[in-house]
């Protein structure tokens, strides 16, 4: 229900209009969508989302449509939790830039992908008490995991930023009961708390009334 805590089960979110801040992981997860054929759809304060799901043969694309007032500013991401081995690898165009959360609730620092501020994102390792997470300027991420793939990525339309978020919860969150998560999270916008946004760092509604992007979750690579 609207205002509960965030709860994290695994599986895929839809945190809008922010990830951080208020409400926490947004307005939309903790409400109830509705359903016609293909396509759902869920209320919120100041803002409608639409989101009409097609699955094709090893891949997944979803079509999102934003509806509020001209202007309106937001943040969304597939908040993708996935269960990955310490062998998995993630891959995006080298030297992206990157803003990178040293601690969970803290301010970014900036530097580039693969290992921004000397802090190597790419592998994912054993468990080893760090938490940390990124906002990279890719619009898509392939993961290795032995021979599995999987790729995750994102197009905007009217010029709406994206790139890609990383959460790599190695046991270092939260401190009184620790645990492995990893979220690979495709995103409308560079920031994790909507009011932190500068220029340029959120989505915004056009004149139109509404703001489209869609997701694609493939199944395979096509990077080295």
């Amino acid at each position: 229900m609207p205002g509960d805590a965030f709860v994290d089960v695994g599986g895929v979110e839809e945190c809008v209009p922010t990830v951080r801040g208020v409400p926490d992981h947004g307005d939309a997860w903790g409400r109830v969508w509705s359903r016609d054929g293909d396509t759902e759809s869920v209320r919120c304060e100041g803002f409608s989302l639409t989101r009409t799901v097609r699955d094709g043969r090893g891949e997944v694309e979803v079509d999102y449509v934003l509806a509020a007032d001209p202007g309106f500013r937001f943040v969304w991401a597939a908040h993708a939790l996935l269960d990955l081995s310490p062998r998995a690898t993630l891959h995006m165009p080298e030297g992206a830039r990157t803003r990178l959360y040293p601690s969970a609730d803290g301010p970014w620092v900036e530097g580039s992908w693969p290992a921004p501020r000397g802090v190597a994102l790419d592998r994912l390792g054993p468990d080893d008490g760090t938490a940390v997470g990124a906002v990279v300027e890719a619009d898509s991420c392939c993961v290795h995991d032995d021979e599995d793939r999987l790729t995750l990525s994102v197009r905007a339309a009217d010029g709406q930023p994206v790139s890609v978020a990383l959460w790599r919860n190695l046991g270092g969150f939260p401190a009184e009961r620790p645990y492995r998560s990893t979220g690979v999270e495709p995103m409308v916008g560079r920031v994790f708390d909507l009011a932190e946004a500068g220029p340029g760092d959120a989505g915004r509604v056009p004149t139109s009334g509404e703001a489209r992007w869609r997701l694609t979750l493939s199944a395979g690579c096509g990077c080295a």
